[in-house]
């Protein structure tokens, strides 16, 4: 007796697999890009649903046309007001569930083909400001004496010196700084959970175990830099402290205040040379442009 074929997963069958068994089980993907991925999908059915009127439930891949993706996504830049980089990975996330959806429904390859036809939109990409040696250590200052003071100096070494992002920084506990002499460094976990081991200039030594004879409390596990109720600094927090620096700054160096410095114009200050690279000439290079 011949055997009857199984019938293909359905839509929803096939979305609750991508996230629940692909993105977090197979490839192992960080909860901050299973977001990305879920808010993606959450935009596009809820887009979906109003212009098929269909309930996510009853969404088929053959629905899933060139038509519909390119009309959500001149709904995200036009009603949204989504960038051009914001729109290119909404579709990212909807070109891996094909890719993904391929493997487990073979009839509805010709479908799936056509829908990842759709092309990722070119964009010019920004040129970014930066500032001179002298603005940044205007920037930096000299801190007062206070505990927040001290703390956003070292802060603004940390994003000055590693060119890291502002997420890696604030995430940075007390145990992942080694302030050897023959090797300091600090131990950073960047996106798609790389990790990598950033050189530290004399200044910026100098700075956080003064930081740290401050602060005896901590312990290897303690965020370097909390805030007033004891935990890491957030993306906001971080903002509000260095437009107060710039603001300072402005007093030295007048041109600060008309322009928008964010932590981005410094981590692209300088090109970064990891413990993976040459750990000695980076060590070489920071100690010439290090502030002290």
């Amino acid at each position: 007796m011949r055997r009857q074929a199984k019938p293909p997963p359905s839509f929803p069958a096939l979305v609750q697999a991508f996230f629940v068994e692909h993105l977090t089980q197979q490839r192992a993907l960080s909860p901050q890009t299973v977001a990305a991925y879920r808010d993606a999908f959450m935009l596009f059915l809820g887009f979906a649903e109003a212009r098929l009127r269909r309930s996510p439930a009853l969404i088929t891949l053959a629905d899933i046309t060139p038509d519909l993706i390119m009309a959500f996504l001149d709904y995200l830049e036009r009603e949204r007001h989504n960038s051009v980089r914001s729109r290119n990975a909404r579709l990212a996330a909807l070109r891996s569930f094909l890719k993904f959806a391929a493997h487990r429904d073979v009839s509805s390859l010709q479908v799936i083909e056509h829908a990842l036809g759709v092309p990722a939109k070119r964009f010019e990409r920004p040129m970014l400001g930066y500032l001179s040696r002298e603005e940044m250590l205007a920037v930096i200052g000299t801190p007062d004496g206070t505990w927040f003071s001290q703390r956003d100096h070292v802060l603004l070494l940390l994003l000055y010196n590693t060119g890291a992002r502002v997420s890696e920084i604030v995430g940075v506990k007390v145990g992942e700084v080694v302030l050897d002499d023959g090797g300091a460094c600090v131990h950073l976990h960047g996106k798609g959970r790389k990790q990598r081991s950033v050189p530290l200039w004399r200044s910026t030594v100098r700075a956080i175990r003064a930081w740290l004879r401050r602060n005896p409390q901590f312990d290897s596990d303690s965020p370097l830099l909390p805030n007033r109720d004891g935990q890491a600094m957030s993306r906001w927090n971080v903002m509000q402290r260095l437009d107060h620096a710039v603001q300072l700054a402005a007093g030295s160096c007048p041109d600060l205040a008309k322009r928008h410095i964010s932590p981005h114009v410094i981590r692209h200050y300088l090109p970064l040379l990891t413990m993976s690279g040459a750990f000695s000439i980076a060590r070489f290079l920071g100690n010439c442009l290090s502030p002290g």
